[in-house]
């Protein structure tokens, strides 16, 4: 019995990995990726399937180096397959890439045996990581960077008609789009502005409001001022 479990979990090519200490790292592995997700989560947002992926994500990286281990080309074809995964998903954030490359580097250390370091590295990462969303670590006060849309009636002279407004409210404007609507006879102008104050947001809506008609203006949040790793 115990020469046919040995030929089952022994693939002749590699050193023997004892059962035992496959389970182990397993096991080590899984609670490393349920840290380090519960750390991610933090004061963030994300989905559902992202935390689940990024949870598995030390155990199947932990898994692949116990398998290779010792095996050069096994190794390199792993690498390669690894150069292939794409993520057919929205772009990630910064944040989300530096997450998938924290597990992964868990469950390498995990895979390599040193599971005691593999935990340590998933406390400590996973602290840091939750200090830095507490403090609000590198905020660069971008509540100030706004888009605006603002609707003009089709004969109003748009490029100059709201310089002055932008002057006296805004530190930085520029028109990013022009687009007619309601079968040409309005157009919709899109500014990306930084405020110089965000208490005066309805002084400035006010008196665009004035300049416009009182067509439809509407301000949002910038969906990102510096283009996301």
């Amino acid at each position: 019995m115990n020469t046919l479990m040995t030929g089952i979990f022994n693939s002749g090519v590699t050193e023997t990995l004892a059962v035992s200490k496959f389970l182990t790292c397993i096991g080590a592995s899984i609670v490393i990726g349920i840290i380090l997700t519960l750390a991610y989560m933090y004061k963030t947002k994300y989905t559902k399937s992202f935390a689940a992926t990024l949870a598995i994500l030390p155990t199947v990286v932990c898994v692949i180096i116990m398998m290779v281990n010792g095996n050069v080309g096994a190794g390199v074809a792993v690498a390669g397959a690894f150069s292939l995964v794409r993520f057919r998903s929205v772009p990630g954030t910064a944040k989300e890439i530096g997450a998938i490359f924290i597990a992964m580097g868990a469950g390498l250390i995990t895979g390599m045996g040193y599971i005691g370091f593999a935990f340590m590295f998933a406390v400590i990462i996973g602290a840091v990581e939750m200090i830095y969303s507490s403090i609000n670590f590198g905020n660069t006060k971008n509540e100030k960077y706004k888009t605006i849309t603002i609707t003009i009636p089709e004969d109003l002279d748009y490029p100059g008609v709201f310089g002055g407004i932008f002057k006296e409210y805004t530190e930085e404007h520029e028109l990013v789009q022009v687009k007619t609507t309601n079968m040409g006879s309005l157009f919709r102008l899109t500014y990306d502005i930084k405020m110089k104050n965000g208490n005066l947001e309805k002084e400035f809506i006010d008196k665009l409001r004035c300049r416009n008609g009182n067509l439809e203006i509407c301000m949002s949040k910038q969906v990102t001022t510096i283009g996301e790793l």
